[in-house]
């Protein structure tokens, strides 16, 4: 636990109460600024060091829309937050960079999955699997999972274990789904549902975790795989076919469909989850002969990505080498040119809870390579 000042000793901050600086101050501060915060002497390094005081802090951190930037050497990993008044390419700053191996396609990394703070992704082909956590810039591969693809990640709620939903490749095999533990020298545990493999077949997009249950959807179909039973179900979807995506809006959850046309996209939102009941929000029209005037024809698909933002929705669409940024009124609000820049539908809430099972993991390294 956080402990107060001892009898006589000074407070951490002049003229406050341990109690405010701590749990009032201290907490809400960003990762790397707690970080930093501990260098300031023992007292404060203690306070910001113990776990009761870490997971607070990570309770209060925001869960912000995440971007990728790919070039030759590295993978960024970049949060897109409103609150810190980005609108310019250069004001987007990374969580993570790592390097490739090499200049192949085929050894970048691919970042798989999110939650809590924890980065899955893969390298090479076929799969090489790693875990990473930004903010404490611990990184472990995973040598034991090579040749898995990651459905999704999470907490198992029952054991306070991390887990991956793995399928093997290749997917055309009938051997159905699998479950590891991150920091368990088991092989991973085999569940069936060969099923599972439309998953990778069929769903172009990362799994949602939204009430204990992983999500998954493309147009009219949609599965959950609840993570305390460990088992999977169909859930209704009022997306027809076609191109969708879920969005994790706070206590909601939503699913934006892409027309035919790539020129307007429907959302929708599970105003009853339990009844699986889904009431239509918005339908908004892009912009197309603006963008078009903008940033010249495109023949390319484009890649329409609906996120969470202040309070609401924004599009994110991939158009060549521009990211622009739609609101729900169809309006242009910005735009970042970059080459290798894109949008994911996860989301990032920072961590620094530190946790036992990265030090047991072969290959664990701390703020060094691939880490940049």
């Amino acid at each position: 636990m956080a402990e107060p000042a001892g009898a006589g000793a000074a407070p951490l901050l002049p003229g406050l109460p341990d109690d405010i600086s701590v749990w009032e101050i201290l907490v809400r501060l960003p990762p790397k600024c707690v970080l930093r915060s501990r260098a300031v002497c023992p007292a404060w390094r203690r306070a910001t060091s113990a776990r009761d005081f870490l997971l607070a802090h990570h309770a209060r951190q925001p869960a912000i829309p995440l971007l990728y930037g790919y070039n030759y050497a590295s993978l960024d990993l970049l949060p897109l937050d409103y609150r810190a008044g980005v609108v310019a390419v250069d004001q987007l700053r990374s969580v993570a960079r790592l390097a490739h191996d090499s200049y192949r396609l085929d050894d970048c990394f691919i970042l798989e999955a999110c939650c809590d703070g924890l980065l899955a992704l893969t390298a090479h082909y076929p799969p090489k699997l790693s875990i990473c956590n930004p903010a404490t810039r611990e990184y472990a591969p995973l040598p034991q999972l090579d040749g898995f693809k990651v459905l999704g990640m999470y907490p198992h709620l029952p054991t306070g274990e991390y887990r991956l939903l793995l399928y093997p490749l290749p997917v055309e095999a009938q051997g159905g789904s699998y479950i590891s533990t991150l920091g368990s020298d088991q092989q991973p545990r085999h569940i069936g549902f060969p099923e599972a493999k439309e998953l990778l077949l069929r769903f172009s997009t990362v799994s949602i975790l939204f009430r204990g249950n992983l999500h998954w959807c493309t147009g009219n179909l949609m599965m959950a795989f609840d993570t305390t039973a460990e088992s999977f179900r169909q859930v209704r979807s009022p997306a027809g076919p076609g191109y969708s995506n879920l969005i994790e809006m706070g206590d909601i959850l939503g699913i934006s469909s892409l027309s035919n046309a790539a020129a307007s996209v429907n959302i929708w939102v599970l105003q009853d989850y339990e009844a699986e009941l889904w009431t239509f929000k918005y339908r908004v029209e892009f912009p197309v002969a603006e963008i078009r005037e903008q940033f010249g024809k495109s023949d390319n698909y484009w890649n329409v990505v609906a996120v969470p933002w202040d309070g609401d929705v924004l599009l994110l669409i991939k158009f060549d080498d521009c990211l622009l940024q739609v609101d729900i009124h169809g309006k242009l609000v910005s735009s970042f040119r970059r080459r290798g820049l894109g949008p994911t539908n996860l989301l990032i809430k920072q961590t620094l809870v530190q946790h036992a099972f990265f030090p047991t993991l072969e290959g664990y390294v701390v703020n060094s390579s691939p880490l940049v």
